[in-house]
């Protein structure tokens, strides 16, 4: 059997680093006695030590060089390059892409349906305990078994995802009613609740498909989200039971009154940020993420086991 790359108490001393670069200056990472230092204007500002790194998010325009580039290979330190508005448009990983045993199997699974419908029970449990939690239903548990028989008689994907849309649909008008919800629009950026969800999603996901690399799985290939052009399916699947993180996190931030409405600016029709109000929120999901990183870790690595044994007992992300 294929020895895993990184081991819990490994990861748990992990951490992710995310750099937004200071404004009038040059900016940029190099390696300083394996510490990944930040300098500004060919000053040092800021370091850490590599052995702490899972990945680093680069925001906006910074020098790399390819040295730091090897550097990161060798620590095995994934590079995430986002805009400005925080859509990745790059990456540079560190995968255990030698595992083929592991991709064998998951090239050839015979119960995808099944773990597709059970990334959905998932993902609708922590809805339904998230609506709870926030007093906006009595009981949970009769809610969700009412869900899951309906997923269970499903025959196809296209009735699975009807089904899923439309308890994610209700969840979201009964959530975020309070902050005044309209609907989830991916990317359109209408509103301040659905730019910060786009932002909140990107960090997950992208840490997810960190995190499955390392293990050495092909993450385009997925389950539930099928082969698309370009797009990392199984990274989408995985996230599924995980989103309600982020839900949590943006409604917890509005009640405290962390979100200021007027920060937000729009433009070109869609709502943007200024730049120096960026950090915050920044700072709010990559807190959100990195408290809930062993929960994760765990079920990433029990999935891997469950792909590579052939076993239908499939992880299961309970909210607290």
């Amino acid at each position: 059997m294929p020895l895993i790359m990184i081991t819990l108490p490994d990861f748990k001393e992990k951490q992710i680093l995310f750099i937004i670069p200071q404004k009038g200056g040059e900016n940029k990472l190099r390696f300083s006695n394996d510490n990944v230092q930040l300098l500004v204007n060919g000053k040092p500002v800021n370091q850490i030590s590599v052995y702490k790194l899972l990945s680093i998010f680069v925001i906006g325009d910074f020098s790399l060089t390819t040295v730091f580039v090897k550097k990161c290979m060798e620590f095995g330190v994934s590079i995430f390059l986002l805009k400005t508005n925080f859509d990745v448009y790059g990456s540079i990983g560190c995968a255990a892409e030698g595992n083929y045993l592991l991709r064998m199997k998951q090239y050839n699974l015979k119960n995808e349906f099944e773990i597709a419908k059970n990334l959905v029970k998932n993902k609708i449990f922590n809805q339904f305990v998230l609506l709870y939690k926030s007093k906006k239903i009595k009981k949970y548990v009769s809610n969700y078994k009412i869900a899951a028989l309906e997923i269970d008689k499903c025959k196809d994907e296209k009735s699975l995802l009807g089904i899923e849309g439309n308890y994610t649909r209700k969840f979201f008008q009964k959530f975020f009613e309070d902050m005044g919800w309209y609907r989830r629009l991916p990317r359109a950026k209408v509103d301040s609740t659905n730019f910060l969800m786009d932002i909140g999603y990107t960090f997950l996901f992208n840490f997810v498909d960190c995190i499955l690399r390392l293990f050495g799985f092909d993450t385009y290939k997925g389950v539930y989200h099928k082969l698309f052009f370009q797009r990392k399916s199984l990274a989408c699947d995985i996230m599924e039971p995980f989103r309600c993180l982020i839900d949590k996190e943006i409604l917890k931030a509005f009640n405290l009154k962390q979100i200021n409405e007027k920060e937000f600016k729009v433009k070109n029709g869609k709502v943007d940020l200024d730049y120096s109000q960026k950090k915050k929120y920044l700072k709010l999901f990559s807190e959100c993420v990195m408290a809930n990183k062993e929960s994760i870790y765990c079920y990433i690595r029990d999935y891997y086991y469950c792909v590579l044994n052939d076993k239908n007992d499939f992880p299961f992300f309970k909210l607290k």
